[in-house]
């Protein structure tokens, strides 16, 4: 008998939003964390609508203020911050975008300028809600994969109390010195330390209103000082210095106002150290542990969002692969999926960090051949491959914009708007169970054969049928399906198969289909 179905090792960021998923899935869960509450210091601010996306879908997306459409994080190197702009930095120098003559939303969801601290409770209180249990002031000491599950020993951090936890499944998600995958004896590749940085966090309302010029970053260059300010955008904001040796928090005053560039009142909350690095785990999961979050991808801040983002994504793709099979409906092997789907992607994401602009100049231009994709590409049209997605070939890009794809297997489902007013997207059709998708009468039917053939649960949805497409662009178009075929998405969103072919002329068997991208018993 386990204590539960899965143990996550750490609550932060990602292993809370790896908790709130699997609880959303009545999955049973204990979250293992140290701490009591969020780190002093934000860390992550920014959050794309793919993450917003899987927000709305457990509930919480109404909880978290999205920035307005147009918004675009500019940086801008300055003397001081309310000195004058010597110059912006461009972010991403990339050609890619949208087919041309077509303009439409690629989300039903906003981008969102949230403070990781403010986000955090938020999910615990999701979390708890569902039915996850939260352990907090707890650390692991020990764990050992049994073959049959995975056997932590675990301490209260106040009372020095001991005691052994079981699980068939464990999440790693202990940031970037994780223990777990230290012990599990996973290497790391890619450009490795790059620099440590000190930072100082301090309350300065004051200084919002010069963020009317429209930059949110600022490096700071003054001949005998350099540094890099930003703002959280509720009145607190960072400065980080490349390098050096750190101070006591009430040390950096003079540095403060040196940066400000005025006579503003501040109040200084706390300063760290954090390392600057780009380390990928060779692979994401060994046996009954999965690594996630900073414990598989080591990224720096980006303006993309590649970091907090990637890891959040990570536990997406993992938690309905683990309700599959804790239910009995898929074979374990699904789970070795999650590895070969979102490595490829933390690896991706390092060689974009690094081609860019503010980090190439850190790592000598390493990939300045690089091709280089846009953020929607990044975000919304990342290619994921794996045994369990048909038919995605060696010679496709890594990513693409969105509307290029249309309906390429391995990529998230497109987004259309659905019965006009109700403002529901496509996107929220694919959250809970697999779906096949078709506007065609006979797929439908092939469809209901199948699920009695083998005794798989899936949605059946007729475009044009049941439900209508109030969009730009049509559900065929969109899916690349035409009149007479189908898609298959999977619950993480991804569309997993595809045919435009009618169900006598296709020669795949949607049995056998089933089978393979469901893995299934």
């Amino acid at each position: 008998m386990h204590d539960t179905q899965v143990i996550i090792i750490g609550g932060s960021l990602v292993g809370l939003s790896a908790a709130t998923f699997l609880a959303w899935r009545g999955v049973k869960t204990i979250v293992i964390e140290k701490h009591r509450g969020s780190a002093l210091h934000p860390r992550a601010t920014g959050f794309t609508e793919h993450t917003l996306e899987f927000f709305r879908a457990i509930g919480i997306a109404d909880q978290i203020p999205v920035v307005d459409p147009n918004f675009r994080l500019r940086r801008a190197t300055v003397e001081s911050l309310v000195g004058a702009v010597i110059d912006e930095a461009a972010w991403t120098p990339s050609t890619n975008t949208a087919p041309a003559g077509l303009k439409r939303a690629l989300s039903p969801a906003g981008m969102a300028g949230f403070a990781q601290d403010k986000l955090e409770p938020i999910l615990r209180h999701r979390a708890t809600e569902l039915g996850a249990e939260l352990r907090l002031g707890t650390e692991l000491i020990s764990f050992e994969d049994t073959g049959e599950g995975v056997a932590a020993t675990v301490r209260e951090r106040e009372t020095g109390r001991k005691y052994s936890l079981s699980a068939p499944y464990m999440i790693a998600a202990d940031g970037a010195e994780s223990k777990v995958r230290e012990a599990l004896g996973i290497g790391r590749r890619g450009v490795g330390h790059i620099m440590n940085i000190n930072s100082v966090l301090f309350n300065c309302p004051a200084a919002d209103k010069y963020l009317d010029r429209g930059f949110r970053q600022f490096e700071i260059d003054q001949e005998d000082f350099k540094a890099f300010l930003t703002t959280y955008g509720d009145g607190r904001w960072v400065l980080m210095f490349y390098g050096g040796d750190p101070k006591p928090a009430e040390d950096y005053a003079d540095d403060i106002r040196r940066a400000l560039g005025a006579d503003l009142d501040f109040e200084i909350i706390t300063s760290g150290t954090w390392e600057m690095a780009g380390r990928i785990a060779d692979i994401y999961s060994k046996g009954r542990i999965f690594l996630a979050g900073d414990a598989a991808h080591q990224l720096p801040p980006t303006r993309g969002g590649f970091g907090a983002n990637t890891g959040i994504d990570d536990v997406w793709n993992l938690a309905w692969k683990l309700e599959m099979v804790m239910d009995g409906i898929s074979k374990p092997s699904l789970l070795g999926s999650y590895s070969q789907e979102r490595q490829p992607i933390g690896w991706l994401r390092h060689q974009q960090t690094f081609a860019r602009q503010d980090y190439a100049r850190y790592v000598d231009n390493a990939f300045a051949g690089v091709k280089l994709y846009g953020d929607e590409a990044m975000e919304l049209g990342q290619l994921h491959r794996s045994e369990i997605i048909i038919g995605t070939d060696g010679k496709l890009p890594a990513a693409a914009h969105p509307d290029e794809w249309k309906g390429q297997p391995g990529t998230r489902a497109p987004h259309l708007w659905l019965d006009g007013d109700k403002r529901k997207s496509t996107i929220d059709m694919f959250t809970r169970g697999f779906t096949l998708i078709t506007e065609s009468f006979f797929w439908a039917a092939a469809a209901e054969a199948a699920r009695a053939e083998t005794g798989f649960s899936f949605e059946i949805v007729r475009f044009g049928g049941q439900i209508h497409v109030e969009d730009v662009q049509s559900f065929s178009e969109a899916f690349g399906t035409g009149a007479d075929g189908a898609a298959l998405i999977r619950p993480d969103g991804l569309i997993c198969w595809r045919t435009p072919l009618s169900p006598d002329m296709a020669s795949e068997d949607l049995s056998t289909i089933l089978r393979q991208v469901a893995a299934l018993a």
